[in-house]
């Protein structure tokens, strides 16, 4: 009878030694897991990080084009204006002083 009462405890404490290790190896792998996780966010981030920066960059790009474009369109319209007004400025003078003395 001792020696099953022995065999049992054997057979327990070789179990238990087996749970406690299998406990170990649990927390170790989860800890490999959660560093995998954490390079894999870390990387997205960076990634995208980089995405948003060149969007970022492509729109300023853009935005400086668009108003570089209108400046022109403006400063031609506004020399287009200027030089209409030197080549007619007495025509419209005459027109505004005739229109008023016509009262």
């Amino acid at each position: 009878m001792n020696t099953v009462v022995k065999k049992l405890a054997d057979i327990e404490a070789t179990a238990e030694a087996i749970v406690e290790r299998a406990q170990a190896q649990k927390s170790e792998i989860e800890k490999k897991i959660q560093a995998q996780r954490d390079r894999f966010d870390a990387a997205i981030e960076d990634e995208t990080r980089k995405q948003l920066s060149k969007i970022r960059q492509d729109a300023d790009a853009k935005m400086e084009r668009i108003l570089s474009e209108q400046r022109e369109k403006n400063y031609s319209a506004i020399d287009n204006l200027k030089k209409e007004f030197e080549e007619n400025h007495t025509v419209y003078a005459r027109e505004i002083l005739e229109r008023i003395t016509e009262v």
